[in-house]
């Protein structure tokens, strides 16, 4: 089985080249774009897996490449892994909208590549592909889609996981930290007020079911067993 193939979008071309050789040196295949408008020219013309994406890029910054990807049917499902300066809680609140996951510069090139691996096994993972119905709620992860009462119901790249893993075990509680281990992998830096803004948001787009997700007072967040 080949390698995944990778995109590496950064403006500095040192980043560039440290996480191209990193890549290559696992296996991967790698190509580099310099900014966002030539990442979305590359991924239109050939397959890509996964864009490393950096957040700060001249013209078209990284979260509007991540949107235009996520908007589009055929680009929807390439994992995005953010590379970023920009390490405030409101800017990673906002790329893990978005992303995969989040990994703040400076950073470690191990750091990077398991971030990567772990985002690329969670994807490959067939577990993750049967479709789910939970009372009013039926939930495609191929497709990535979400319906409530037979509407389709757009959520955020994180939004969805959450509800994805929370409705494959109704009744089962999950703290914080368990949530943002199962989204994002091992460690992940999370503040409670991360998860929470993501469950205020999950609700209320889940309109009239969004009372499914409860919340467990100083524990966290469950499926409700019998919608």
């Amino acid at each position: 089985m080949s390698k995944p193939h990778i995109l590496v979008v950064d403006d500095e071309e040192d980043i560039q080249e440290l996480v191209r050789y990193n890549l290559a040196a696992e296996g991967y295949g790698v190509q580099c774009a310099g900014s966002g408008e030539e990442a979305i020219r590359r991924i239109r013309s050939e397959p890509v897996d996964l864009v490393v994406l950096d957040l700060m890029l001249p013209k078209m910054n990284g979260v509007e490449v991540a949107r235009i990807l996520r908007s589009d049917d055929k680009t929807s499902r390439i994992s995005i892994v953010m590379l970023t300066a920009k390490s405030e809680e409101p800017d990673v609140i906002s790329g893990l909208q978005l992303a995969d996951d989040y990994v703040t510069k400076p950073f470690s090139p191990r750091i990077l590549m398991a971030r990567i691996q772990a985002v690329l096994r969670r994807k490959s993972d067939p577990s993750h592909t049967d479709c789910i119905s939970r009372g009013d709620i039926r939930i495609d992860p191929n497709r990535r889609r979400v319906e409530v009462t037979g509407s389709a119901v757009e959520l955020s790249f994180s939004e969805f996981e959450i509800l994805l893993i929370l409705s494959r075990r109704p009744g089962w509680v999950f703290s914080r930290s368990q949530i943002v281990d199962a989204v994002r992998g091992d460690n992940y830096p999370v503040t409670e007020r991360s998860v929470d803004v993501q469950i205020v948001g999950l609700r209320k787009k889940l309109g009239t079911c969004g009372h499914y997700i409860e919340t467990v007072r100083s524990v966290g967040y469950r499926f409700k067993e019998a919608p």
